[in-house]
């Protein structure tokens, strides 16, 4: 619900101004204005957007690190979630992931969501149910480590994002239908990836795979390389004349002579007209120039690595509730 005014530090009442790097502008203003209309502040302009999860992710109050677009996306495939999906998700930290996932299920899916910090899920649900998602999220605090999740034989899918994710997994294997599931756990470190693929093996999952999303920005530039004729570096345009009248004096001799006799006549050799030909366009240059795309020399910093594993279906339970 958008307020008009609201109380700011002091206590007092105040108009809801919303601010940007380009300037502000007040909220109620952009009651009733269309998605995608141009709006102005006070430094500028603005666009105002459809709200999205990854909108959302890029704006949100940081609780905790999160995910973003690159790792979301990845997960939400790698689960196979869709329509109708119920997905078990521990780690509801600032809800990044949680909105991405309540997008993918649509409104026939659940998720359920865990956090063992109470502040965090109090947040996290409030934030739901603002955003009109509150009917299909169930928030709780629990550490999913030593409690579980509270359900087993319901889920399509579960992701894990905690410190000791192998202390989750045979909770997260019971939490799986009986008819088979996708499991993602999000570590930072190396290490933890080897001992979760560990215990997952131990579990008798199959399809174990770790990825890493890196994003890699192509950068447009125009590129210039020499022309090379007959084994050498093509001279400009522009100092071939004066190159030859200063190696070769007796080229300055026989210019000024055909000048004298009107003559002239066809001079330039077969090397000369393949550099004039090669700087055509070129502004007398002789190199050539193209327009190309290029990476970055150094990848942006790591975020984490992405363990997924598939629960096959028939997968013996009894086995895993003697390891929980």
């Amino acid at each position: 619900m958008i307020k008009p005014k609201i109380i700011n530090r002091n206590g007092q009442e105040v108009p809801n101004v919303f601010q940007t790097k380009y300037g502000s502008v007040r909220v109620m203003d952009l009651v009733g204005v269309k998605y995608g209309s141009r709006v102005s502040l006070s430094k500028g302009w603005g666009h105002v957007l459809y709200p999205t999860p990854e909108l959302w992710t890029v704006t949100l109050p940081h609780r905790t690190q999160i995910l973003y677009t690159p790792d979301i996306a990845m997960v939400v495939m790698q689960l196979e979630l869709g329509p109708g999906s119920v997905v078990c998700e521990a780690g509801t930290g600032s809800g990044s992931l949680s909105h991405a996932i309540l997008r993918a299920i649509g409104a026939t899916g659940k998720l359920h969501t865990f956090d063992f910090h109470k502040e965090r899920v109090k947040v996290a649900s409030e934030e739901f149910t603002r955003h009109g998602l509150g009917e299909r999220v169930v928030a709780l605090q629990r550490d999913v480590c030593d409690e579980g999740f509270g359900v087993e034989g319901v889920a399509d899918a579960v992701f894990l994002d905690l410190p000791k994710p192998w202390d989750a997994l045979p909770h997260a294997v019971a939490a799986i239908k009986t008819s088979g599931g996708r499991i993602c756990s999000f570590s930072p470190c190396i290490e933890q990836v080897s001992r979760t693929s560990e215990v997952l093996e131990s579990l008798g999952v199959q399809e174990l795979l770790t990825l890493e999303c890196l994003a890699r920005e192509f950068q447009v530039k125009t590129i210039s390389l020499p022309t090379i004729i007959n084994g050498q570096k093509a001279p400009t345009q522009q100092n071939t004349q004066v190159n030859q009248e200063e190696t070769q004096p007796h080229m300055k001799k026989m210019k000024v002579e055909e000048e004298c006799v009107g003559g002239g006549g066809d001079t330039n050799t077969k090397a000369d007209e393949q550099i004039t030909a090669g700087n055509k366009g070129q502004k007398g240059n002789g190199d050539f120039k193209f327009t190309t795309g290029i990476t970055q020399l150094k990848m942006p910093g790591h975020t984490g690595f992405l363990t997924f594993a598939s629960v096959p279906p028939g997968l013996a339970r009894n086995k895993i509730a003697c390891l929980v």
